[in-house]
């Protein structure tokens, strides 16, 4: 196993203090599983719906199924709110695996008793996908209360690079067992993974107490701005913290703009290039392999280097998408393809990382949870942008158009945290002078709304 010494020994130094003897070492082995069983279903999923689709609407229901399976995890952000915020993360890790669980458990069981019809499979993947925006937030709630602050850089990434090395043979594994087996079944392996989590998250301590670190501003995390953080106040949190706040914009155009790629690549493959599935999954494992590459490679960056690496990365992204413009052979955009997941690598652990520093404790899983469930409908959203997009402008033109936008984006989130750090400069300095105390370092000067 990974943990093993000479393993351990062979990793960059900033990674081997995670695989000390604690929680984040015992349930890392079962989120990787879990990992893979979801990069298993990215294929069975629409695979299976294909197969139940009704006749003459396969890809309305494909679309359908797919929507099912990411968008219900917005809503149950919202509608359980009141009820899980207070949870402490390791019970909603195993609250979100056993809700998997038995949904996706359902699939195998009414294929082989011949009852799962569309209708069914679509209530199914709804109902396991209802907990999955507090699961994936508490998983970074818990390397917040388990970690020390200067190590949770590397523990996100340990955590990005666990999910895109599962996009990367989860899919490859699902195709081999395509052979010998229906797609539910496929569905049915993802099940037990998060059964194989939910024990995992049950076996963690109770006694594994939160860390008391001191939030950037000089108090206790467990403080807000105002004081303790109470129940329902992560929209407070959001707004008291300008540079959160900024992250989710930025975050959320980021994701829109990438939306329309997924209904753009397809048709580029298929009618710019005239070539098979066969290249459509060459791009897509280049994404995986430069993703993978480039979340390892998060654990080794400065801290103090989050500010400009996050408008660097949606500006890199859009210079590799620009890639798509050139004529020439597909090895051109397929390189640019690869550039674009490794540039893209470490963003979302980066990101991450910035809202367990900022966010105070107790509101930390709520903050992340409402966090996931606006980012997950800019992905819909930009896919449903790319239809008219291609259809106007072209596959070509619109996967390179999307780096153009992003390359925009990224100067307009240099731009904003600049300002917003003059703003909180000048705040501090008034309130110090005020007070008659000398104005030190805030929170602010390490980076506004792009990072």
């Amino acid at each position: 196993m990974i943990s093993s010494a000479p393993v351990v020994r062979r990793l960059p130094p900033a990674y081997r203090p995670l695989f000390a003897p604690g929680p984040f070492r015992r349930l890392l082995p079962a989120l990787a599983v879990s990992d893979l069983g979801d990069g298993m279903s990215a294929v069975a999923v629409p695979w299976l719906a294909l197969r139940l689709a009704p006749p003459g609407r396969p890809g309305l229901f494909v679309g359908a199924a797919v929507a099912a399976y990411v968008l219900p995890g917005a809503l149950g952000a919202l509608l359980f709110g009141r009820r899980l915020r207070g949870l402490p993360a390791r019970r909603l890790i195993r609250a979100d695996a056993w809700t998997r669980a038995l949904f996706l458990g359902g699939i195998p069981v009414g294929w082989a008793l011949g009852l799962l019809g569309p209708g069914l499979l679509l209530v199914l993947l709804a109902g396991s996908s209802l907990l999955h925006a507090w699961g994936a937030s508490a998983k970074y709630a818990l390397v917040a209360e388990v970690i020390p602050a200067e190590r949770r850089q590397a523990a996100n990434a340990l955590l990005s690079t666990s999910a895109w090395v599962a996009m990367i043979a989860g899919p490859a594994l699902a195709g081999a067992l395509a052979v010998v087996a229906a797609p539910a079944w496929v569905i049915g392996l993802d099940a037990v993974s998060f059964v194989v989590l939910a024990v995992g998250a049950g076996r963690l301590s109770a006694a594994s107490a939160p860390l008391a670190d001191a939030a950037p501003d000089g108090r206790d995390r467990s403080e807000g701005a105002e004081g303790p953080v109470r129940r329902g106040e992560g929209l407070r949190v959001l707004r008291a913290r300008p540079e959160l706040l900024g992250l989710l914009v930025l975050t959320w155009f980021f994701n829109l703009l990438y939306g329309p790629v997924e209904v753009a690549l397809p048709l580029f493959v298929g009618q710019d290039l005239a070539a098979g599935p066969g290249l459509l999954g060459l791009y897509w494992v280049a994404f995986g392999v430069g993703a993978l590459l480039g979340a390892l490679g998060l654990g080794v960056l400065s801290r103090r280097a989050v500010r400009w690496v996050l408008p660097g990365i949606v500006a890199g992204h859009g210079l590799a998408m620009m890639s798509f413009a050139l004529p020439g052979p597909a090895a051109l955009s397929v390189t640019g393809f690869a550039v674009a997941g490794l540039v893209y690598g470490p963003y979302s652990a980066l990101v991450v990382g910035r809202f367990q520093e900022l966010t105070p404790a107790p509101a930390l899983t709520s903050v992340l949870a409402l966090r996931a469930s606006l980012v997950l409908t800019a992905g819909p959203a930009g896919a449903a942008l790319g239809g008219p997009l291609t259809a106007a402008l072209g596959a070509r033109a619109t996967l390179a158009g999307t780096g153009v936008a992003m390359v925009a984006l990224a100067v307009l989130a240099v731009g904003l945290p600049l300002r917003s750090a003059s703003a909180a400069s000048a705040a501090s300095a008034a309130h110090s002078a005020a007070h008659g105390k000398s104005a030190g370092p805030t929170s602010g000067a390490r980076g506004g709304a792009g990072g």
